[in-house]
């Protein structure tokens, strides 16, 4: 959800879909000037690629980098600073200081035109073509009145062009409003409620901001990003979260930074503790606020916003947003101003979207076979509980895929290297509980695999959007179960858009386990079991004879002939060891309630009689 715009990508990575390229329209011959705004690409600048021009080699090399990360051992000199990624030029850097090489061609000096990309060709989207206007805004960040010293550190970081929540937040914002903002993931939220705060921050006015997420991942990446932004400015900021010694962010705090990233825990923690006040508090900000106001968050929330007495202006922003989150979030606002900026559809166009039918017990085996034919560049399998995590990770392991794990169960030091890893690039798969759902901001992600739907339909949401960011495609995969019908067409609904099928005609599904095909023989029994039993109200029919009705014995005919009936035959002696030491009935009883029971509430219904004369005073006449 902490998504960067860079407006130098504006689009990147168009789908291959054209066929086979020959040398004379190969996009290494001929490229066109790039388009205003956008990262020189050898790629086609129509936005096409070419699906097969990857092949054989690549994909070697692809095999021999699985199990050693995705950079090589080319990628960073050890213990040094990056190798320039052409001769005699530094290394380009994207928004987030990381070096971009995996982005652009390896040339050797004088061979340019026959130098080979380490990865697919990556197309640029042009400025103003139909995808760029999905995310981007016509303007730039001077437009929007921000100060010099938080446009340059926009520029710093590589972005030129905000994105349309950006373009409509910040003035909302800067107006002095409570705003309420919904947009696509990897649209730029972060930069769009950030921005803002470096520009009418305080200078020396301790915890003056605070922003709240839902987990420690997304608090640290918000700070590290934001520390970004304004490094030009004198304002500074602090991330407060779980699982971090306390001391070495009670020593942070000391300095008293302007703003505060915490997760509602930790800073409830702190506060009681003394190390910071709520009383310069000026603005507030919950990222993610349907996952903040959802019942795991809501208490701690209303805690923290009860104890701000101070006047403040408060920014909720997420991908979706509910009625119900709506009418919770207006609660601690003032008269805010709803910005959606989503369009028809929750998810952007720029991710391919696929599922794929596949029985429970075939869903290891098809996400390998998939990983194996596809080779992503990274991917992200998102599962839903910790322990498929686990033990996904280990066979994915087993079958020579370098795969890490990721959830709440794990020590945060662990959490913190696996990120690291990821960011860096030097791991390929990342299978993840929905810890990872929110927030993570990766540029390279290229595939996001749902190995299990999750239950509620906006997970699905800010799942596939850890891929398409910042104007780049995506794919995202689910695997599908027969009966998980329902939950497939709630996901369609909600996203206002149709997921087509996949299918890999080479897989061979696997056998019926033998426990299934026990279970599933053994409730055919206990069905066919019930069916012979029939309903225990149904009347038996006596040996011998059938139920007839008395009617169907006399004719309506007078001049009929009186037909005999049949004696039936006499009923059974009772079996007294069914009473043991009791009366046998014999005959039904006397008197029957038959449900007719009077009750105080019959009575009134009914209407109570009259009540009886008094007595006359005098003797009677």
């Amino acid at each position: 959800m902490t998504d960067f715009t860079l407006g130098a990508m504006a689009g990147v990575l168009a789908e291959p879909k054209t066929p086979t390229h020959t040398p004379q329209n190969h996009p290494m011959h001929d490229t066109p000037e790039p388009a205003p705004g956008a990262i020189p690409s050898h790629g086609d600048q129509s936005g096409q690629t070419n699906p097969q021009s990857e092949e054989g080699g690549e994909k070697r090399r692809r095999r021999r980098r699985r199990g050693r990360g995705r950079g090589g051992p080319d990628a960073r000199a050890e213990g040094g600073e990056p190798k320039p990624s052409h001769a005699g030029e530094a290394p380009r850097q994207n928004g987030r200081g990381r070096d971009r090489r995996d982005e652009e061609f390896q040339d050797a000096p004088g061979e340019q035109a026959e130098a080979k990309p380490r990865r697919k060709a990556q197309a640029v989207v042009e400025s103003g073509s139909k995808d760029w206007e999905e995310i981007f805004a016509g303007q730039t960040f001077t437009d929007l009145g921000l100060r010099n010293s938080v446009v340059k550190g926009c520029e710093a970081a590589g972005f030129t062009n905000p994105t349309k929540i950006q373009a409509q937040l910040i003035p909302l914002v800067l107006s002095g409003k409570d705003v309420l903002g919904q947009s696509r993931t990897g649209t730029g939220k972060t930069a769009a409620f950030g921005l803002p705060l470096f520009h009418m921050a305080q200078r020396q006015l301790p915890f003056q901001s605070i922003i709240l997420a839902p987990t420690r991942e997304l608090a640290i990446q918000i700070a590290a990003e934001l520390t970004e932004l304004g490094k030009f400015t004198p304002i500074k900021v602090s991330a407060v979260y779980g699982g971090q010694q306390i001391q070495s962010q009670a020593r942070n705090l000391e300095a008293g930074p302007e703003i505060i990233v915490a997760t509602p825990g930790r800073l409830m923690d702190m506060k009681e503790r003394g190390y910071l006040t709520f009383d310069n508090v000026k603005f507030i900000v919950l990222d993610e606020v349907d996952r903040m106001l959802d019942i795991g968050f809501r208490d701690d929330i209303r805690k923290i916003l009860g104890q701000i007495r101070s006047a403040h202006q408060t920014v909720f922003v997420s991908a979706t947003i509910s009625p119900e989150i709506e009418g919770l979030a207006r609660q601690y606002m003032k008269d805010p101003e709803k910005l959606v900026t989503t369009g028809t559809s929750l998810t952007v166009s720029l991710v391919d979207q696929y599922y794929l039918p596949c029985e429970p017990w075939d869903k290891r085996q098809l996400l390998l076979h998939v990983l194996n034919s596809e080779e992503p560049d990274l991917t992200v399998i998102f599962c839903r509980t910790k322990r498929t995590v686990d033990e996904l990770t280990k066979f994915l392991k087993a079958k020579g895929i370098d795969a890490h794990a990721i959830h709440g169960d794990m020590y945060q030091g662990k959490r913190n290297s696996v990120m690291k890893m990821l960011r860096a690039g030097q791991l390929g798969v990342l299978v993840a509980s929905d810890l990872a759902a929110r927030g993570l901001d990766v540029d390279d992600i290229s595939h996001v695999v749902n190995y299990d739907l999750p239950e509620d339909p906006e997970v699905y949401i800010h799942r596939i959007g850890r891929t398409a960011r910042a104007g780049r495609r995506g794919v995202a995969w689910s695997l599908v179960a027969p009966d998980q019908g329902e939950l497939l067409t709630a996901i369609e609904i909600l996203a206002n858009t149709h997921i087509p099928e996949k299918r890999y005609p080479d897989f061979v599904p696997g056998q019926l386990p033998s426990g299934v095909r026990a279970e599933r023989a053994h409730a055919a029994k206990r069905l066919e079991h019930k069916r012979s039993q029939g309903s225990r109200f149904a009347p038996t029919v006596p040996p011998g004879g059938q139920f007839s009705h008395p009617a169907a014995t006399t004719s309506t005919n007078p001049a009929a002939p009186s037909a005999t009936p049949k004696a039936a035959p006499p009923p059974p002696a009772p079996d007294p060891h069914r009473f043991p030491g009791g009366v046998v009935p014999s005959k039904m009883p006397p008197k029957m309630m038959r449900g007719r029971v009077k009750t105080a509430r019959s009575m009134k219904s009914q209407g109570s009689p009259p009540p009886a004369a008094p007595p006359a005073d005098g003797p009677a006449a």
